[in-house]
């Protein structure tokens, strides 16, 4: 499928950016072609269109994170808008308040948009029904990470030309995956082909009809692109994984690369396990799109930012109206 044409602000209807699976393949590239055309704010090629100014945008985050939190930040900053930093630890969590009380008390305060993440599937669907701004997902358990696979695909397309027409492995911990899931949704609207891949204990219970493998070896030389997932150490308490024999078995080396196509592409979501997932001659080398993704990640969220909130405002500025006829009624 080629590129589509920018599509104009007023074309987007979607106030919340919950997940993939529900999202069509245009609105997919409406999102990567607004970012698409953010590139070069972020290298700083050229200065950041104030789009936002003005406007309000707390990052929620219930779970650790570098990369997501930090590439929000300056996605709404770079796009003017004030950014408040929400730290559970700190909070009334604490005190067992719930997450939708403390997002409702916030957002009376004045609020955009909601970056949330959080451990509990589902908590930013719960949280966009009950408020009234935007709120875009930074990750739900194991469920999804919808910025995430779009600077994934925002990357592959960069660097391959296309998003049709290509074999993306997904590599190692998928069970715990939402990177995963959420890029199989992605690339599910293409006609690419998208393979995940580890060993049976990483396989097991998907709730996706992805296509499956255990040979690393024998998938290589199909692919395009490969994405190695990070193994989640922290959520294999109920998982009998041995991490030696998944070196053995799926660590990305210089050789097994070599097996790829031609010009295909290694990506990682970050953070990298290095000696575990790949190797530094892999990760730091010439076939690796890693550093890339985080310049792309700023320039996505910086799309879903402006959409989202244009959207919002759209939607207020009807009720608004509605409001003056009913009175006038």
């Amino acid at each position: 499928m080629p590129r589509s044409k920018k599509s104009a602000a007023p074309n987007w209807t979607r106030k919340h950016l919950l997940g993939l699976e529900d999202m069509t393949a245009q609105e997919i590239l409406t999102v990567l072609d607004r970012a698409d055309a953010y590139l070069p704010c972020v290298t700083q090629a050229r200065p950041c269109p104030p789009t936002l100014k003005d406007r309000t945008v707390l990052n929620l985050f219930c779970e650790d994170s570098t990369r997501t939190r930090t590439s929000f930040t300056f996605a709404a900053e770079r796009l003017g808008a004030r950014v408040f930093q929400f730290h559970a630890a700190t909070s009334s969590l604490n005190k067992k308040e719930s997450l939708i009380d403390t997002a409702r008390n916030i957002e009376a305060m004045g609020l955009d948009a909601i970056v949330i993440r959080h451990q509990e599937r589902g908590a930013p669907h719960r949280l966009a029904e009950a408020v009234a701004c935007s709120v875009l997902n930074a990750g739900d358990n194991a469920h999804e990470h919808p910025t995430q696979a779009l600077l994934d695909m925002l990357t592959i397309r960069r660097r391959l030309g296309r998003l049709d027409g290509l074999t993306l492995a997904l590599v190692g911990d998928v069970r715990h995956s939402r990177v995963a899931r959420s890029n199989f949704f992605g690339f599910s609207k293409f006609a690419s082909r998208v393979i995940c891949v580890g060993p049976p204990v990483f396989l097991q219970a998907l709730d996706v009809k992805a296509e499956t493998a255990t040979d690393l070896g024998a998938v290589l030389p199909e692919c395009d692109a490969v994405m190695m997932l990070r193994v989640q150490f922290e959520r294999h308490e109920s998982v009998q994984f041995n991490v030696d024999e998944y070196i053995r078995g799926y660590q990305l080396t210089p050789a097994r690369l070599a097996r790829a196509r031609p010009g295909a592409i290694v990506l990682h979501p970050g953070p990298v396990n290095r000696g575990v997932e790949l190797t530094n001659e892999v990760a730091d080398g010439p076939q690796s799109v890693i550093l890339f993704q985080t310049t792309c990640g700023v320039a996505v969220r910086m799309a879903c930012l402006e959409l989202c909130i244009g959207a919002l405002d759209r939607e207020r500025r009807s009720r608004t109206a509605q409001a003056r006829r009913d009175r006038r009624g």
